[in-house]
């Protein structure tokens, strides 16, 4: 065999193999991103047609928070947000739709303090999905529910289950998710969130301690 088809040949080898590198390179990415995002990586995809143009755009949007000063939430912020949440659940026992509007503000204002741009909501829900992708998709249906309650036409099931979706993405915001070393042992979710009709809701605050409140309790 002369050299020039040993060359050939090793040439040949190293191209496959760097492809097969490659390739096994990019899967992994792949399989990084759908477990970091899940369903938002779908959502990616199904919007922009391809898993390479998604993936572009996820590797983007961890660049753009990355670059941003977010901060963790000082004890007596946490405090402050959590009383807040508090008077926002019990306003929903007697004014749902006004503590949906409420809960939505009270995120609004999280994300700011902790150093999130709030300006543009679909670039702030992409901005949270690079460290809190399991509430991310609720959260935009919950505000789906906010902009429909507005116009009057929000049922009192879709503003309860708009609430609970608050307060999980609220609970989230509460937790240092971004600095995960630093961050403390997060709390449960509660998952539950007493329905309107029955004038009386049961509570799971902050921390940790239940406490019942009736009409009794939180009217003026």
């Amino acid at each position: 065999m002369s050299i020039a088809a040993i060359v050939i040949i090793v040439a040949a080898v190293a191209i496959v193999g760097a492809a097969v590198w490659y390739v096994a390179l990019q899967r992994r990415h792949t399989d990084e991103l759908r477990t970091r995002y899940g369903t938002e990586y779908s959502r990616a995809v199904s919007e922009l047609g391809s898993e390479r143009r998604a993936e572009k755009e996820l590797d983007h949007r961890q660049e753009r928070v990355e670059a941003l000063d977010i901060r963790p939430l000082l004890p007596e912020q946490r405090t402050r947000f959590s009383q807040e949440w508090r008077n926002v659940q019990s306003l929903f026992v007697d004014d749902p739709g006004g503590a949906i509007s409420r809960a939505d503000g009270l995120v609004e204002e999280v994300m700011k303090v902790r150093g999130y741009p709030v300006s543009d909501f679909d670039q702030r829900a992409a901005d949270l999905s690079v460290h809190h992708a399991r509430v991310v998709e609720n959260y935009r249906a919950a505000r789906d529910v906010a902009e429909k309650h507005r116009r009057g036409a929000a049922s009192t099931e879709e503003l309860r289950r708009a609430m609970v979706h608050y307060r999980e993405l609220f609970q989230d915001l509460l937790e240092d998710r971004e600095h995960p070393v630093e961050r403390a042992v997060e709390r449960p979710v509660e998952r539950e969130l007493p329905r309107p009709v029955t004038r009386s809701v049961s509570e799971v605050p902050l921390d940790g301690r239940p406490v019942i409140r009736t009409n009794k309790d939180v009217r003026p």
